[in-house]
């Protein structure tokens, strides 16, 4: 008996290490951008290093976490490991802690394997493809994202993994960055998932005034939290829950983000990041069964959402955009069990839907093969209500409502700043315009002339220099030009050893340290 203590002690020696199971494939991320950098790995003599790379950093988490695993069924792991403090809200401190209860380690273990498999998967179906190292860069960047969203002990490092996973998918469904359809479905990916972040930045704002904790398991306090300030400081999370796991009314951007690859889809909208919403409120269950109006909300929409994508996955015609209108469906059910106040349902039924859901999306590219007859047609009760599928055809329209409020009105913003700045700003601070080129026979004045209020006073201030530089140096004689030629002997030397790639090295590190 001895023997299996000390056993299970050594296992739970590992939560010490507990920090290696994101940084893994963080490092993996790294080393494969380091070398698309460099140029190396390119072709297919590099694909199996690219794809080794990413597939040994999500086979360590792994392994990782299944140590974790047994020593948390031994009862010798603790619930919450914290390492140093890395971040300071006021007075509120952000440390890089960790929870390893019933919610994060079976999560975060079936988060690797999905991917570990989905990155095998990868690496032979996208052979000979252009973007093969920033597919698997993309794909690293992820799982980094994903381990910090279920393992995270507070809400900095959760909303850490929260953006880290969603720059990483606007990378991957713009992985054809060539492709005008491509870029612009990520560029409406990224907008809608804009609020939702910003719901989870409020509520961080809020956790820090109002709790002045932002661990996840203090943050329902001890009951005495005031229902507005409970409310508010809920309903920022629920709304970053909503836009992550595709609820209404946010649930226009999933179709859209099967443009990239799927091996990308089946990760990220078919089973791992669309359930991230679904985590999330079951790490707020303490918080949000203060609040049952929220919990009533949380149902409807649910409920609502599962009706819509079930009507608009009868009419689809192709696989893919069935299968993930079916993932919103059962995702909107989950959100009615979270509503419910059944908490550890959702929980479970999302790590089986996920599991089932990554092996029909891997599964996908070979339905077309193995299906030799005709897509199934629309019920009956469906087709003679024209009303209805004509509705359901048009995803109750939606998306053209999603980008007419969201995506037009910033992007229109965003050439309103634009023009701005290239008429008022540039020329405001002497940045030449576009309509301005050097005069005929004087390409060089382009680098000297001054442009703008602030130009013209920069241009005359440096001819003020230059005058008084020409008296003081090119004057002959005198001992002050004698001290100031020797100065500027001693800074040409200077000059010249920093110049040298070591010395450049060097203040480059003592920046990071300075900042740090």
């Amino acid at each position: 008996m001895s023997g299996l203590d000390a056993f299970f002690a050594a296992l739970a020696a590992s939560a010490s290490i507990l920090w290696l199971v994101p940084l893994l494939p963080l490092l993996a991320a790294a080393l494969i951008a380091i070398r698309l950098l460099l140029r190396r790995g390119c072709g297919d003599a590099g694909e199996p290093i690219t794809a080794g790379i990413a597939s040994a950093a999500a086979l360590g988490a792994l392994l990782l976490l299944l140590v974790l695993d047994l020593a948390a069924l031994g009862g010798a792991l603790p619930e919450r490991v914290a390492f140093a403090e890395w971040l300071r809200i006021g007075a509120v401190p952000v440390r890089l802690s960790f929870v390893l209860d019933a919610y994060s380690l079976p999560s975060a273990t079936l988060v690797a394997l999905i991917a570990w498999v989905a990155l095998r998967f990868s690496a032979t179906y996208l052979h000979r493809e252009i973007g093969f190292q920033r597919f698997f860069l993309g794909m690293c960047l992820f799982l980094a994202g994903m381990l910090l969203i279920v393992l995270a002990g507070n809400a900095v490092l959760t909303f850490s993994g929260w953006e880290l996973a969603g720059i990483s998918s606007w990378l991957l469904i713009g992985y054809t960055w060539e492709r005008p359809v491509a870029t612009g479905n990520a560029l409406f990916v990224f907008l809608t998932n804009r609020v939702g972040d910003a719901g989870f930045m409020l509520g961080i704002g809020l956790a820090v005034w109002s709790v002045g904790t932002l661990e996840w398991a203090w943050l329902p306090g001890d009951g005495s939290l005031g229902k507005v300030s409970a409310r508010l400081l809920a309903a920022g999370f629920v709304l970053a829950a909503l836009a992550k796991s595709a609820q209404l009314p946010f649930t226009p951007w999933i179709a859209r983000a099967l443009e990239g690859p799927t091996p990308s889809s089946a990760i990220f909208y078919g089973s791992l990041m669309v359930h991230a919403g679904v985590y999330l409120l079951c790490r707020l269950q303490g918080l949000l069964l203060q609040v049952p109006d929220l919990l009533a909300l949380l149902a409807v929409v649910g409920l609502a959402t599962a009706v819509y994508g079930s009507l608009c996955a009868l009419v689809q015609s192709d696989v893919k955009s069935a299968l993930v209108l079916s993932t919103v469906t059962q995702v909107g059910l989950m959100f009615l069990c979270c509503g419910l106040g059944l908490f550890w349902l959702a929980a479970g039924y999302s790590g089986l839907h996920a599991a089932w859901r990554a092996y029909q999306f891997l599964l996908a590219p070979a339905y077309m093969h193995l299906v030799r007859r005709p897509a199934r047609p629309v019920p009956p009760w469906l087709a003679t209500q024209r009303w209805w599928y004509t509705a359901a055809l048009q995803r109750f329209w939606i998306e053209p409502l999603a980008s007419s409020l969201l995506a037009r009105p910033t992007l229109a913003l965003g050439r309103d700043v634009r023009a701005l700045d290239e008429r008022f700003i540039d020329p405001l601070v002497g940045a030449p315009r576009d309509d301005e080129h050097p005069a005929l026979g004087d390409p060089g004045d382009e680098l000297i002339r001054g442009h703008g209020l602030a130009g013209r006073a920069l241009f005359s201030f440096a001819d003020r220099l230059q005058r008084l530089e020409n008296r003081l140096l090119l004057s002959g004689g005198g001992a002050l030009g004698k001290h100031l030629q020797r100065a500027a002997h001693y800074a040409d030397a200077i000059e010249s050893l920093l110049e040298q790639p070591r010395y450049l090295m060097l203040m480059v590190m003592a920046t990071f340290v300075v900042i740090l």
